[in-house]
């Protein structure tokens, strides 16, 4: 089903019903005001007035509060928006101002072999920055209209997981080792591969940036029953307990210092969950507070190759997951982000 933008049709249509009941209502008791109708001395003789003008009244009452709502939406909605426009501008601005730095300094006379290698290399950083920030705000608006199809092809995890982590930690100027990968080599499953790996990369990604050093995230994994559970644990700032709920939601950002001086637009985890909702997967995330770290559970069915021994390999060393009771569950399906519709990139 495609995800559509919320419309405007059913408020006006309500509104406009409400305002031609509230018309009927008034003038129906001028008539009987001006024109001196009679009214039945008993309750039982003006049962069907009552029970009109209540449940006009009844519905027009309805209608205001829904109407309440949904401005309070719209007006998180736009702060969420306005948020998000800031962050972009910095994302864009920044990797833009450096490379204009690299450029200018590679036109001048002089310069040492060894610094132009270094500027180089910190201008193609800030050019791969920018193209996967562009990429991932193409995949959110994408998601955000329409169900992705599924390329289900063979996924080994480990391997995976490498490729992911030693990307992550190239965004953030860290080497690979600051991920604890604990996932049996044997571990294959069909899957869709490129959603997977977009949802590992958000989450890994953002283990890291949401971490201080000395970094350390831990990333493990297991296959039971036909159910791929990876669990992504970090030491970093964590998450207040008032915002695990929102924290899929599009455009959100904690808003903590420790957040704001972290770039991020708000989208990466809305995509994660899009994406995750797509494959007929979950999320939990849970966190003890500020300054206690968070861990996100990533479950999602697989199909396990008919001659593998991954399933009952991965039973072995893993065993039952625990059962995590002040985790919030997150079904991808959140109903306020389906309301709110969806986009994203690599950020909390």
């Amino acid at each position: 089903m495609a995800r559509s933008r919320r419309s405007l049709s059913l408020p006006i249509v309500l509104a406009a019903i409400a305002v031609a009941l509230s018309i009927t209502l008034l003038v129906f008791w001028l008539l009987i005001v001006v024109r001196d109708y009679e009214l039945g001395t008993q309750v039982s003789d003006n049962t069907w007035l009552i029970v009109l003008g209540s449940v006009a009244f009844a519905f027009i009452m309805t209608v205001l509060v829904l109407f309440a709502v949904f401005l309070v939406q719209e007006s998180r909605e736009v702060r969420r928006q306005d948020r998000f426009i800031d962050s972009v501008t910095h994302e864009l601005k920044s990797p833009l101002a450096s490379i204009r730095l690299c450029l200018e300094t590679l036109g001048r006379s002089g310069v040492a072999h060894k610094q132009r290698e270094d500027l180089r290399q910190m201008a193609l950083t800030d050019v791969r920055r920018l193209h996967d920030f562009i990429d991932d705000i193409l995949a959110a608006s994408r998601l955000s209209h329409e169900r992705a199809g599924h390329d289900v092809v063979e996924v080994a995890l480990a391997e995976l997981i490498a490729q992911v982590t030693e990307r992550a930690a190239r965004r953030h100027n860290e080497t690979a080792d600051v991920v604890h990968v604990d996932v049996p080599d044997t571990l294959t499953f069909h899957t869709d591969a490129v959603a997977l790996e977009t949802v590992l990369l958000n989450l890994i990604d953002n283990a890291i940036k949401y971490s201080d050093a000395p970094r350390r995230v831990e990333v493990r994994g297991r296959v039971k029953k036909g159910t791929l559970t990876v669990t992504i644990v970090d030491h970093g700032i964590g998450i207040p307990q008032a915002h695990l709920t929102q924290i899929f939601l599009r455009f959100h950002r904690v808003p903590l210092p420790s957040v704001r001086q972290r770039r991020g637009t708000g989208l990466g985890l809305y995509v994660v969950s899009a994406l995750v909702e797509n494959l007929k997967g979950r999320l939990r995330a849970h966190s003890d507070g500020p300054g206690q770290g968070t861990t996100i559970t990533l479950t999602i069915p697989v199909t396990i190759p008919a001659a593998s021994e991954s399933d009952a390999a991965a039973d072995e060393l893993w065993g039952e997951p625990a059962n995590d009771t002040a985790a919030h569950d997150l079904s991808a399906k959140v109903s306020e982000r389906d309301a709110d519709d969806r986009s994203a990139t690599e950020v909390r």
